[in-house]
């Protein structure tokens, strides 16, 4: 099923909702198996087949929702690189409790990763579970040459002009103002809601010390995999990572 979702703020994001291989093969109503909100990276949509390979292993656990933030793909506004992406992530949380599910896990990578962590603190008790994979810490990260080209892109008016006929990502113009709550000072809020934080140790864009600093503010309430040899984000998660990912999130959610 496919539809636009509307914002707080107004935007209307595409949105896919698939009930999953686990809800047809029991037979069992929605409210019996959790739903996984997937909350793709920077320049990703719905549509991308590294975001609908992810909902393809995901399904095996539960139902899953796909959208795309706003700037990206089909949905309306301009990207705001993590900021205002909140009440995106919120609108399709939503849109999942209204398919009867009484369970719901946010995964997201890379910005999509910085999203769950900030809506879990924002928004309280929406999700049962949150999964971050492969999220900075902090922002104005330029450690990395990646990271210097992302700025770049987001920054330059010729970056952004590349962003929207290149990659089909609609980069706002405007800096932020104020500056977002950072993933690392969203985590301690969290709790007790259970959290776990997966990154690469060969991640390209954000080194180890990223993560390890998240996992220090979670404290005993968040679990941390630094993955041996993993790169960045969806491209790097293995469909064997991503069942793990399945597994615990099914036991967390309760």
């Amino acid at each position: 099923m496919r539809t636009f979702l509307h914002t707080a703020d107004g935007v209307r994001i595409d949105a896919v909702y698939e009930p999953g291989a686990a809800v047809y093969e029991t037979l069992t109503p929605p409210s019996d198996h959790p739903a996984f909100v997937v909350a793709h990276g920077f320049t990703g949509d719905a549509d991308k087949p590294h975001v609908r390979r992810v909902a393809g292993v995901l399904a095996r656990y539960g139902a899953v929702v796909t959208f795309s933030f706003r700037g990206h793909g089909a949905s309306g506004g301009r990207s705001t690189v993590g900021d205002r992406e909140v009440f995106d992530l919120a609108a399709a949380v939503a849109w999942a409790r209204e398919q009867g599910h009484a369970r719901v896990v946010t995964v997201g990578f890379s910005m999509g990763g910085s999203v769950v962590l900030r809506h879990a603190a924002l928004h309280g008790r929406q999700t049962e579970a949150v999964v971050s994979v492969s999220a900075p810490a902090r922002w104005y990260y330029r450690g990395t040459a990646p990271m210097r080209r992302v700025h770049w892109l987001v920054t330059r008016p010729e970056g952004r002009l590349l962003g929207r006929y290149g990659l089909r990502t609609r980069i706002h113009h405007r800096g932020w103002n104020p500056v977002p709550l950072s993933p690392v000072e969203a985590v301690p809020r969290i709790a007790p809601t259970p959290l776990l934080l997966v990154h690469g140790d060969r991640d390209g864009y954000f080194p180890v010390d990223h993560p390890h600093m998240l996992a220090a503010a979670a404290g005993d309430h968040g679990e941390l995999w630094l993955e041996p040899g993993m790169g960045h984000a969806e491209h790097a998660a293995t469909d064997e990572l991503l069942a793990r990912i399945g597994d615990w999130a099914v036991g967390a959610a309760g």
